[in-house]
């Protein structure tokens, strides 16, 4: 699966979870996949846990956060 098909797994809805950015309509963040994945679950694991998602659901959030990372630099903000 290419990476811009994953990515159409990641949605942004502001009626869900207040507009972050969850997987296919669900009310399952990114945000947490990326938690839980980063605290040593598997892949595996993860989708024991949660019956909704499948393996591309883990993988769109790994892209997305990819895609996230790849900024020009980061600036700091006088406040």
């Amino acid at each position: 699966m290419t990476t811009e098909a994953l990515l159409e797994r990641v949605t942004i809805d502001p009626e869900i979870c207040h507009g972050k950015p969850c997987i296919r309509h669900l009310r399952y963040p990114v945000e947490v996949l990326l938690e839980l994945l980063s605290a040593g679950m598997t892949i595996e694991e993860i989708l024991a846990d949660y019956d909704d998602l499948e393996r591309e659901d883990i993988l769109a959030a790994l892209a997305f956060a990819a895609r996230l990372s790849q900024v020009k630099r980061l600036q700091a903000v006088a406040v």
